[in-house]
């Protein structure tokens, strides 16, 4: 029995800098986090303001994060203000909405098949 506990002291966050991520929330601000499957790695995830025009939409690349457990695929969106917002699947349809609280972290789902168009 030796006494040579190897504790790993990893603090490296995979392909992204800001695994530990700085969200900058407080206010009328928060931020969204939508966790999708490993198959949307790399895919630009759009959202828009429910009660604005849907052109002006944000997005964030999904990319992969390590994590103690294992490995996530999550788009984040770190300053947005408070709200409800829809999530797009694609151009016209939209996977859900989200609602943003300020000084919060939403979460959101990512759907595993297409929602059905209205």
């Amino acid at each position: 029995m030796s006494g040579h506990h190897h504790h790993h002291h990893h603090h490296q966050y995979g392909p992204t800098e800001s695994g530990t991520v700085m969200l900058d929330i407080g206010g009328e601000t928060g931020a969204l986090i939508i966790y999708t499957g490993r198959d949307l790695h790399g895919r630009e995830i759009e959202i828009s303001r429910v009660d604005q025009d849907a052109v002006v939409r944000t997005h964030s690349a999904v990319r992969e994060r390590i994590v103690r457990d294992g490995v996530f695929h999550s788009a984040v969106y770190p300053d947005l203000a408070a709200g409800l917002y829809t999530v797009w699947w694609d151009e016209e349809t939209s996977a859900g909405t989200i609602s943003v609280t300020g000084g919060a972290i939403a979460e959101f789902v990512w759907p595993s098949s297409p929602p059905r168009s209205a």
